[in-house]
């Protein structure tokens, strides 16, 4: 192991009734990409918390440089020159683009007038680094969940820090944003900067990180190992005690089966075009697309958020119009995980059985109005513990859990609802390798019971396991149609190719 720009030494932190790291080490080198695993509820957001100075150690201690270092609050560590990607964006949605990544270099200055033309010029260098197109003075607030999350990245890297924590940096990414992204990650490992990677794809882990550490129930599975010789199933069986299970599923052929949700020359207000489209009943239909391909606006369109301003919008064959989410819930019982689960996908100052029941609260009143909590548990309770959410209690705030098992009661909440066609945005993003499995075989389920699912997902993996057929979206128009026979190899070269033909077009 190289030079050492950050260790913990036996950290532990202690929160009322749980321990959520005990004895748990790590050496971070100069120059290199460490990759922290584990399931959710692991611990490894609350070791970033301790390294950004969010947290101070109950046990233990943080050395930088080999010098023991106390992190007061997050803008003392990033003094110290230790910058963080989040998993949950901590962006300002009203203020620009430019504005957001520029904005710690700013503080300090509050009597010199801000020079907008000058933090627009250097955060397009960091743009421009990424790949991503956006004009530095639009809002936050107009951004898809991907490009804000491009946005935080550089935001990040702008602060050029020597330890970099970059905390599922690709979660809402497509390959084609990751592999930028991943070089990017090379050239700063090779200019000295030390990074460490929290990351549930581990085809992601193996192919950019040099070492590992693996947190299971707040403690260490292994501490700082090389990541040479460690194949997928060593790292699965480090992060849950056992090999992983791999679905053997077959390919299915809905062609026969009535279509349970169809779109037909649909356009939008937000710009889509000739979107034909069709969903039968128990089929699986994915939605694959860079970032700004449409994919999330479409779903939203759908669930009667944003105008259909032509086309026809069909369910079970009767032409609709669906007035508003409330009208799509209850009255076409559509659901949507969506991909902003903080935003849009749960109330994070409620409950987790107020989160997970608010979808069924309808359905399981009684007489008189009458909502107990005893109803809702009953219908809620069998999907919250199928899916392993962490949590001391049903009646703990959402907003105090980790960001998978936030995910996890976003899910719960549509399996209890009993929803007749459900769009799922981005589902496992952030979800551990077991819960993601598990997830998998539920829409599977879900799907071999009638439900008819429509998929958008940036995980390619992900979407060849799952769906039936996958849809090609670019530039808010569909790009084409493929069959899944679940060659991985086949389907993935197939689905770029009709996103690049798209672009040379």
């Amino acid at each position: 192991m190289g030079e050492l720009l950050l260790e913990a030494r036996g950290v532990g932190k202690l929160f009322p009734g749980v321990k959520a790291l005990e004895g748990v080490s790590l050496k971070l080198a100069k120059g290199s990409i460490h990759a922290l695993l584990g399931e959710n509820g692991a611990g490894k957001s609350t070791l970033i918390k301790l390294i950004t100075g969010v947290y101070r150690p109950d046990e233990g201690e943080l050395l930088l440089d080999g010098a023991p270092a106390s992190l007061t609050d997050p803008r003392h560590a990033m003094a110290s020159g230790i910058g963080v990607v989040h998993q949950e964006r901590n962006l300002i949605p009203r203020f620009s683009v430019g504005e957001n990544i520029m904005l710690e270099q700013s503080v300090g200055r509050p009597l010199r007038p801000i020079d907008y033309a000058s933090i627009h010029a250097e955060a397009r260098r960091w743009l421009d680094m990424l790949g991503l197109d956006v004009d530095p003075a639009t809002p936050v607030s107009q951004l898809s969940v991907a490009k804000m999350q491009l946005v935080e990245i550089a935001k990040a890297l702008s602060l050029r820090s020597r330890v970099l924590l970059l905390d599922e940096p690709t979660a809402s990414l497509s390959p084609h944003e990751t592999v930028a992204l991943f070089a990017l990650l090379k050239k700063l490992r090779d200019d000295g900067v030390g990074m460490l990677f929290v990351s549930h794809k581990l085809e992601e882990v193996q192919e950019i990180c040099d070492a590992v550490t693996v947190l299971r129930d707040g403690r260490n599975a292994c501490e700082s190992r090389p990541m040479a010789g460690l194949g997928r199933q060593d790292l699965v069986r480090l992060m849950i005690g056992r090999s992983e299970q791999i679905p053997d599923w077959a390919a299915r052929d809905h062609a026969a089966v009535p279509p349970v949700l169809q779109l037909t020359g649909v356009a939008t207000a937000l710009g889509h075009r000739d979107i034909d489209l069709t969903v039968r009943k128990g089929e699986i239909v994915g939605l694959y697309g860079l970032v700004g391909a449409g994919r999330t606006e479409l779903a939203k369109a759908i669930m009667g958020l944003f105008p259909v301003t032509a086309g026809t919008v069909r369910i079970d064959g009767k032409a609709v119009s669906v007035a508003s989410v409330a009208d799509a819930i209850h009255r076409h019982r559509i659901g949507y995980v969506s991909e902003d689960r903080k935003q849009e996908g749960l109330i994070l100052t409620h409950s987790v059985l107020d989160n997970a029941g608010i979808a069924v609260w309808r359905r399981v009143t009684r007489r008189f109005g009458l909502l107990t909590d005893q109803a809702i548990r009953a219908v809620t309770e069998p999907f919250i513990r199928k899916l392993e959410v962490r949590t001391p209690s049903l009646d703990q705030l959402v907003g105090n859990l980790s960001g998978g098992n936030q995910q996890k009661i976003s899910v719960a909440k549509w399996l209890a609802a009993g929803v007749r066609i459900l769009i799922v945005d981005e589902p496992t993003v952030g979800i551990d390798i077991k819960t993601k499995a598990y997830l998998h075989e539920l829409l599977r389920d879900l799907s071999d019971r009638g439900t008819a699912i429509l998929l958008i997902t940036s995980d390619m993996p992900e979407m060849i396991t799952l769906a039936d057929r996958i849809l090609v979206m670019n530039d808010y128009r569909l790009a084409g149609e493929l069959r899944n026979t679940r060659d991985y190899a086949a389907m993935s070269e197939g689905i770029m190719h009709l996103i690049h033909r798209v672009e040379a077009a």
